[in-house]
Order: structure tokens, then sequence, then C-alpha cells
């Protein structure tokens, strides 16, 4: 299983819900990996989206404790494992987040893809730091910049 995420200097991913830095190429990237996917994502992230509603030319799986919840354009899954359940349908599945949906399928992924973004912004949520976890491989793109701000794109292995 994937994730694909974008961290700050400090591994930073959001505050309050939100990304406080967006990058144009980095959400171009993100629509290029996941199309055609399927997507595991939060019910609060899910929020976040455009319109609060799924994302489109992917299929949505949405992990919320809300019993009776009905999300159009999505399937929701209740827990842990009946997430990973509905994932064995796809050929391909990406973990989109938030924090606590990643830190719930960390134990699940064997490839992350992440953007590094050279800020650090206050964040309250944070992605594992993959350079500190001796059985995860990092190969780095070039390090580039948009608006101002540096950026690079990782893929990370568990070995």
């Amino acid at each position: 299983m994937e994730a694909i995420v974008a961290v700050y200097s400090d591994w930073g991913i959001g505050r309050d819900g939100t990304q406080p830095v967006v990058l144009k190429v980095d959400r171009a990237h993100f629509r290029e990996l996941t199309a055609g996917a399927a997507v595991i994502v939060g019910r609060r992230t899910l929020g976040d989206f455009p319109g609060g509603k799924p994302l489109k030319g992917r299929d949505n799986i949405v992990v919320s404790r809300q019993a009776d919840l009905h999300i159009e354009g999505a399937r929701v899954a209740h827990s842990t494992e009946e997430a990973l359940a509905m994932a064995k349908d796809y050929p391909r599945c990406l973990v989109i987040g938030g924090a606590s949906v990643y830190r719930q399928f960390f134990p699940y992924l064997d490839t992350v893809h992440i953007t590094k973004i050279d800020l650090c912004p206050e964040s309250d949520s944070f992605f594992p730091d993959l350079d500190a976890l001796p059985d995860w491989d990092g190969e780095s793109g070039d390090w580039q910049e948009e608006n101002g701000v540096r950026y690079c794109f990782c893929t990370y292995r568990k070995k």
C-alpha cells in the first residue's frame, strides 16, 4: 500500500485541518500519482477538499467512526480493517490523510511519495520522519522552486 503526503522541514503536514502552504506543482503531482487509483481518506480531511466532496477520477474510501454515514461517490469504512478489506478490491490504493489516518495505515505502507517543502510553518499534525527510521530508504529528486518556495519530490520504500 502507498501513501502520498506533503511535509514541511519539520515533517509537519498541516494546522487546524488544512495545509498552511500549498504549491500548485504539488497539487498537480498529487493528481498525477492518484489518478485512476483508490484513495483512503479521513472524513475530516475529505471536508477540506473542494466542496467537501470525494475526489473525481479516483475510488474514494472514507474512514470514519460515524455510524450510518453515507457519502455520495465514496465507500465508507468504519475501521482500519474494513478499509484494508475494501482496498484489496483495487490494483492500487494510496492513503492521502489526514494525520490520524496516516498513523492508522502506516504499518501497512510499503511506499510513500513525499513532497518536501523547505519551509517550517506552525503545524499541529505530523508525518513520521522517514529519514530517521532505519527501515525506510528514500530517493530524492532535485530541489526546485515555485514562487520562492523550494521543494523536491521523494519516494520512500520500506526495506
